[in-house]
């Protein structure tokens, strides 16, 4: 049996290959599975991600959720456990972040957990306990107005602290900025202080790394997919471009787009000004029953059989925020979202058996979606494409025993040209 070197549970799709996009950048082989495999790891690798989609779920089924992936990576002889959680700590005062955090910490026997979600690389920095969205505090940006975990608290700690019973402390930057040994010792000290889990600071990649060899020997750390830069290390491993490597890439491009992210919404306003063929989903044509699935399909085998040059389509749900709250307020929240996900991911299969062989899908619970649309397992991780959003390659029913190559996209992450610079990295 493979001894895992380090075992990761995902809250979600997108930041479960943000993480191990970090990983292998590090030197790490990394596997990454959807949902909690149910035989025993069979690839030779040091890390592997369980990506679950228990973001925003109740509370108490993500805790069960986290609980069957600690228990099958400690099947596998993980040495230490990550949770992965987003960079905007996505969560509201019910979890689901503390309430996981606590059970966690609760089956492994520790009482002390170091928690953030910095990634300086994709401009999440924390400071004084307040988290940045590059100038902006999180209560500032667009994760305001999310519409399943509206963040209007930059303060970390408060956050933390109304999801959970444990008491809640922080290690500030001036800490951190003296390097792992002084980080060590304020943990130590704020745990020896009754202390559960603490906020720590971090506004470059350097405090990460040094955050990383001060958890060396730690059962379990909860953050962004940030801390992972500075852990691999910790096992004596060094970068190598070798672990990125997938298969040849082929076949049809498409993008299915789902986020209204203030970053997505741009991202689509760019393809679209650079001329990709766009189709747009309406929720309230899908809530009257309206079989939009099907008319996006037909656009795309038109658009594949036209005869025009070779480039990607994008078929989109996002919207701004006065869109979004007008469908909303038709729809409820909840509804609106189920009805855009079962969409975009019957859409997202429909395209894989047209012949679509690279992929992007933009938005958390989208790529949780299709990816569970199109029977994916597990995936093989390469190169980045920005920060936290590497290619993979996977196995799909659809895409007859072809390899299948997929982008998850967080909604938040990507540069303005992302969508059509990605098949140009892929090329």
């Amino acid at each position: 049996m493979t001894t895992l070197l380090l075992g990761c549970i995902a809250d979600d799709f997108t930041g479960a290959t943000d993480l191990a996009n970090n990983l292998v950048r590090a030197g790490m082989r990394v596997a990454q599975t959807i949902g909690v495999p149910t035989v025993p790891l069979q690839a030779d690798v040091d890390a592997v991600v369980v990506a679950l989609k228990s973001r925003t779920i109740a509370p108490a089924d993500a805790v069960a959720q986290s609980l069957a992936a600690l228990r099958w990576l400690q099947a596998q002889g993980a040495q230490q456990i990550y949770f992965k959680v987003c960079s905007t700590f996505d969560s509201t005062s019910q979890g689901n972040i503390g309430p996981v955090t606590d059970a966690l910490m609760d089956a492994l026997g520790c009482s002390f957990v170091a928690v953030t979600p910095a990634f300086p690389d994709n401009q999440r920095a924390v400071f004084k306990g307040h988290l940045f969205v590059g100038d902006l505090l999180l209560s500032d940006s667009g994760m305001r107005n999310h519409p399943l975990t509206p963040m209007t608290d930059a303060n970390l700690v408060r956050v933390l602290q109304a999801q959970t019973q444990r008491k809640v402390g922080l290690v500030e930057h001036g800490v951190v900025a003296r390097g792992a040994a002084a980080i060590a010792d304020r943990m130590a000290q704020l745990q020896r202080e009754g202390v559960g889990m603490a906020i720590v600071d971090a506004i470059r990649n350097d405090d990460l790394v040094q955050l990383g060899q001060a958890l060396k020997g730690q059962a379990l750390v909860t953050a962004g997919s940030g801390v992972a830069i500075g852990l691999p290390t910790n096992w004596g491993l060094v970068p190598s471009p070798a672990a990125a490597v997938l298969p040849p890439a082929g076949g049809l491009q498409a993008i299915v787009s789902g986020s209204c992210s203030v970053a997505t919404n741009g991202q689509v306003a760019h393809a679209r000004a650079a001329g990709v063929p766009v189709f747009e989903v309406d929720p309230l044509q899908v809530a009257a029953g309206a079989d939009v699935a099907a008319q996006a399909l037909a656009w795309a085998r038109g658009r594949f059989q036209s005869g025009l040059p070779r480039g990607p389509v994008l078929i989109t749900a996002t919207a701004d925020t006065t869109q979004l709250q007008a469908v909303q307020a038709q729809l409820g929240v909840a509804r609106a979202g189920e009805l855009v996900e079962h969409t975009l991911a019957a859409i997202g299969r429909g395209l894989v058996q047209l012949g679509v062989r690279q992929l992007v899908v933009a938005g958390g619970e989208t790529s949780g979606a299709v990816v569970q649309a199109l029977g994916i397992s597990q995936l093989q991780i390469g190169a980045q494409i920005d920060p936290g959003v590497p290619w993979c390659a996977a196995l799909s029913p659809a895409a007859d025993a072809q390899v299948l190559h997929i982008t998850l996209k967080s909604g938040n992450f990507g540069s303005a040209d992302f969508f059509t610079k990605a098949f140009a990295t892929l090329a």
